[in-house]
């Protein structure tokens, strides 16, 4: 692939990937706030305590191979069937094992509810075991349009169903009725425009030879699963449903926002990266420029969230969900780094060293756990544990600079010129915007007040400073060289 093809690519990935988390974004923050409105703190929260056993699952059942799938350069029709057979065993038995686990879960939040509701959920991963292959096809092929077509399509069933579903009293059950029917439609729309079909001539050895570098990968994700949804245990275990979903709430808009940028970064990374990889020299201003990028969006769109959050979540939910705003607010810090995490994470994998990034995650996560269980017993409440998770998370970019160095020789100069300037100038907007808009008192002015002057402050500042990356993005928005 020429450097210009690859170019091209690479910039339409990440237009058609921004856009199409942009438009998942805003219409699962529709739902979610009508959402919010027909339900109660504790409605999500027996959801979200449920989270990491479907998200475990459906790790499992995945096991790397979308990623071993696209590191190899042309992948076989012998290996694409290896994997799909072998995920569709490995979905039923976690089905059934967990149906028979769905009592102990529930009993070990002591919510009897919870076994129906679970059995549900996990109906979700059993789904997503018969399209791992076709994902992988899209993924590796750079398909990211009709990857595009398939989330936003599956964003608007769901979203519709499970508001109908609420507004008919039913509940949590309408969040994970949404849950279940985002999967279908998606596995669906997979099948529609992948061209690859399985066959049974079953030969699982394929998929046992990538299992070598899947397999990092596999307990890479489980780690991070871990990370992610520790509150979520801990929260349902020692505070109930009712802090569940508070806490629950506020990670889901940071996730939804952070997810927006994150989800350009994942659709493109690695396989842009892995075309490079044979040139280090290549490799290096690729993925320089795509820290350039990330920073360039990731600070002020996640910083800027964090300082509207309370007015966001009082205006969305009303006073119920007060609480969800202040922890909003906090979260926000960490979703603006995360994409950053995310796109070394993807050098690891890309650079073939799976197991640095198993061992990166593995440690984050485990110091995560610890923190957390510490706080604790010491008797601290929700917000301690919320601002150690993210000053660890934050802290932690250092460890993947460290390997970044190590693998192709980003220097930490390099990388501080390539973020710092944007998180600062952030920074700056952000202060002032919130120093001249403190007198108004009219939640909605405030919060729009505050979007416009910082987004246009910001804009200004990058324009007038001739931050090249921005000036890239402009024109390849407006089809110019």
């Amino acid at each position: 692939m020429t450097q210009t093809s690859l170019k091209e690519r690479t910039a339409r990935g990440l237009l058609w990937g921004g856009l199409s988390n942009g438009i998942m974004q805003l219409l699962g923050a529709l739902f979610g706030l009508a959402l919010m409105r027909l339900l109660t703190p504790s409605d999500w929260g027996k959801v979200y305590m449920l989270n990491i056993f479907a998200a475990l699952a459906s790790t499992l059942q995945e096991s790397g191979f979308i990623a071993a799938l696209c590191n190899k350069k042309e992948p076989t029709d012998r290996e694409y069937n290896a994997v799909f057979w072998f995920n569709l065993l490995v979905s039923g038995t976690l089905y059934v094992l967990l149906w028979f686990l769905a009592p102990l879960i529930a009993g070990f939040y002591n919510d009897p509810d919870l076994t129906a509701l679970a059995r549900f959920l996990f109906l979700g991963f059993l789904l997503s075991g018969l399209g791992t292959v076709q994902r992988a096809y899209l993924f590796g092929h750079l398909m990211v349009r009709e990857t595009s077509i398939c989330g936003i399509t599956a964003m608007l069933v769901s979203g519709l169903t499970g508001i109908a579903m609420a507004w008919m009293g039913f509940a949590h059950w309408g969040i994970v009725t949404q849950s279940v029917t985002f999967v279908l439609v998606v596995q669906l729309m997979n099948w529609h425009y992948s061209s690859w079909r399985p066959s049974l001539r079953i030969d699982l050895r394929p998929a046992w030879e990538m299992f070598n570098f899947s397999s990092k990968l596999l307990l890479t994700n489980i780690f991070n699963i871990f990370n992610n949804h520790a509150f979520s245990v801990l929260l349902g275990k020692y505070f109930g449903d009712r802090q569940a979903g508070i806490y629950g709430t506020a990670r889901k808009w940071d996730d939804m926002a952070a997810g927006t940028i994150n989800g350009m970064v994942t659709a493109v990374a690695q396989p842009t990266l892995a075309q490079v990889a044979a040139d280090k020299g290549r490799y290096l201003n690729v993925f320089r420029k795509m820290l350039r990028f990330v920073s360039f969006i990731c600070f002020p769109a996640l910083l800027g969230l964090g300082m509207i959050a309370e007015e966001f979540i009082l205006i969305a939910g009303g006073e119920k969900w007060a609480e969800s705003g202040r922890i909003l607010a906090l979260l926000c810090i960490h979703g603006a780094f995360f994409p950053l995490t995310t796109l070394y994470s993807n050098l690891t994998i890309s650079r073939g060293h799976s197991g640095v990034n198993m061992a990166c995650t593995i440690g984050q996560c485990l110091a995560v756990w610890t923190g957390l269980i510490a706080l604790h017993l010491s008797g601290y409440g929700m917000m301690p544990m919320v601002v150690f998770f993210i000053v660890l998370n934050v802290l932690w970019l250092g460890i993947w600079q460290w390997w970044a160095y190590r693998l192709i020789g980003l220097k930490w100069r390099w990388a501080a010129l390539d973020t710092m300037p944007f998180l600062f100038f952030t920074l700056a907007v952000l202060a002032g915007t919130w120093w001249l808009t403190r007198p108004i008192d009219n939640l909605w002015l405030l919060m729009l007040s505050r979007i416009v002057m910082a987004a246009t402050l910001y804009a200004g500042i990058m324009w007038m400073s001739g931050a090249r990356i921005m000036r890239e993005t402009i024109g390849y928005l407006l089809h110019r060289k």
